[in-house]
């Protein structure tokens, strides 16, 4: 079980975080980046699951900068009220919530001296976590879980500044099938894999929820990070 803490981003903002150490030894960082739907019980067990495979995970908050304490369900309701803090969040000044995805990478980089530190996120923390990995040369490794926008053909002329494995499901009425081929041919560089699944087959809170697609995209999933992240 973790605990959550306060980060400061660059510009003095306060923004909590979940935090999920090992038992031992870290093997080095990870940032968890949520969902809609805040960091809730499902985004604090996957921080949970990676302590569990030895790793720091660091959850921010990324909300915060609009909405404090925001812990949502999957329902329809939720699903509207999410969506609507998402597009206040993207209407921020640049670089918005990236300031609060840094100081998450940098407070996972001192629990981990001298380790490296990856990012991982699930539909719009999919997203951000591309952004990331475009944008913060601090990141070692990044894995995007069906990033809502991140097919788009702005996000797809981006370029990472460090590996990258993407998840998508081909049943996905969000992410279209067409945008993630034309996204691997715009990124070669980044390991893409396509499930017989919808959106939101990783987390198990959800009717989308595919137990299969969920346990290949992990094994996946760890066997990166192990062999990114560590030394």
């Amino acid at each position: 079980m973790g605990s959550f803490v306060e980060l400061t981003a660059v510009d003095g903002a306060k923004i909590p975080a979940y935090v999920a150490k090992p038992e031992g030894a870290a093997r080095g960082a990870i940032v968890v980046l949520q969902e809609i739907f805040g960091v809730n019980s499902h985004i604090r067990s996957v921080a949970d699951r990676y302590a569990a495979q030895g790793y720091v995970a660091v959850a921010p908050a990324t909300f915060q900068r609009v909405q404090p304490d925001v812990e949502l369900g999957y329902t329809d309701a939720d699903m509207k009220q999410g969506f609507a803090l998402k597009t206040a969040v993207e209407a921020l000044p640049e670089p918005g919530v990236l300031r609060d995805v840094e100081a998450a990478v940098a407070h996972a980089a001192e629990l981990v001296p001298g380790g490296k530190v990856g990012a991982v996120g699930f539909c719009w923390g999919g997203l951000m976590t591309w952004r990331a990995a475009c944008n913060l040369d601090t990141l070692s490794a990044a894995v995007c879980y069906y990033g809502g926008g991140m097919t788009g053909e702005l996000e797809a002329s981006r370029q990472a500044l460090c590996p990258v494995l993407a998840h998508f499901g081909a049943k996905d009425h969000y992410i279209s099938l067409e945008s993630v081929e034309a996204f691997k041919l715009a990124q070669p560089k980044v390991e893409v894999h396509i499930y017989e699944a919808d959106h939101g087959f990783n987390c198990d809170q959800r009717g989308s929820y595919n137990e299969a697609a969920s346990k290949k995209a992990n094994e996946r999933t760890l066997a990166f990070f192990a062999e990114h992240l560590q030394a």
